[in-house]
């Protein structure tokens, strides 16, 4: 069986509600996934946005999560280290934790919210970013799924 991951916030391709976005809340999705590959000893997070004017744009750097957990709860603070073990990185609005969808006028954007299962636990530096992650996951991933969300605005 291979890794899945969902989300009871937004169907799969559809809209992010508004509440996720930089024009709401701004917190977190909630994300649940099955059981990882035999070996699995830590997940790692990327939300990406392909459509941004300046190519790809981080939106979550998170890694470390323990290999039990199954789901990531609605609003995780934006904190370097989170009570469960797990860290966030910095992302491209150079903040810690989740910042949401905030596309300029015209077109939806696709976000994409990679989950991957790793052979081990990373060290990375609390202000590690998308490419530290994934330079540091290179050669351990198990198994990786992803979900994505569309949100635009006027």
């Amino acid at each position: 069986m291979s890794l899945t991951i969902s989300s009871p916030s937004f169907p799969n391709s559809g809209e992010v509600a508004k509440k996720f976005t930089c024009d709401g809340a701004d917190v977190s999705p909630q994300l649940s996934w099955n059981e990882p590959p035999a070996g699995t000893k830590s997940f790692a997070l990327l939300v990406d946005d392909p459509d941004a004017p300046v190519g790809n744009w981080n939106h979550w750097v998170l890694w470390n999560l323990p290999p039990e957990a199954r789901s990531l709860a609605e609003g995780l603070s934006k904190t370097a280290h989170l009570p469960d073990g797990s860290q966030q990185g910095t992302n491209d609005f150079r903040k810690t934790g989740y910042n949401g969808p905030c596309p300029p006028p015209g077109k939806p954007h696709r976000y994409y919210f990679k989950l991957f299962a790793l052979d081990g636990k990373l060290t990375l530096k609390d202000s590690a970013g998308k490419k530290d992650l994934e330079a540091a996951m290179k050669g351990h991933i198990l198994a990786q799924t992803e979900w994505m969300g569309r949100y635009g605005r006027p």
